[in-house]
């Protein structure tokens, strides 16, 4: 479930970098999202563990994720202990990507409200750094603020690596998840 806000006008910012990694790994997997009801889009990836993934994005703004996020869990029969989310991380510089399970939520109100409509805090991130705002700038315009050229030019990598982590999260688990991604980022 890769997090964001719907419009053009925050399609390029940090705080959709969540959408930006989910759409990247449908792009490598060719396959194309499908409406799910009026909660975002969805696509399945028939994985060779046997394993169908299901990627998601929802069609609500980032701090209303958690209504989506639950119903299409609800919809697949998906229990939170197997739902990834993936989103933007201000504690971590550009290009970190860190896989965790559990946990609170660190200021995010995307995953807080998330945990409070699935009633845990126990389900799966891909938690992709953004750093934080130089000075005083409030960290709400920096998350809806653009990649500087230097860190858009890298994100593609940066987006195939958190593509891979939520994969190997999915199937192999977090342990081994962890030790495959984190030293590359």
């Amino acid at each position: 479930m890769g997090l964001g806000n719907p419009g053009g006008e925050y399609e390029r910012t940090r705080h959709n970098v969540g959408f930006r990694v989910v759409a990247a790994c449908a792009e490598s997997a060719s396959v194309t999202f499908q409406k799910f009801k009026s909660h975002g889009v969805t696509a399945a990836i028939k994985h060779p563990s046997g394993v169908t993934l299901r990627l998601a994005a929802p069609s609500s703004f980032m701090n209303r994720s958690g209504t989506p996020v639950a119903a299409m869990a609800s919809f697949h029969k998906i229990p939170p202990e197997r739902i990834i989310v993936i989103h933007d991380e201000l504690d971590l510089e550009p290009g970190v990507v860190r896989l965790k399970f559990g946990g609170g939520h660190a200021g995010h109100n995307g995953l807080r409200d998330i945990a409070r409509m699935l009633g845990t805090t126990d389900f799966g991130r891909v938690r992709v750094g953004i750093g934080r705002p130089e000075g005083r700038m409030p960290p709400a315009d920096y998350v809806l603020g653009r990649f500087s050229a230097a860190e858009e030019e890298a994100l593609p990598a940066v987006l195939e690596l958190a593509c891979r982590g939520a994969e190997a999260m999915a199937t192999e688990g977090l342990l081994a998840a962890q030790q495959r991604i984190h030293p590359l980022s």
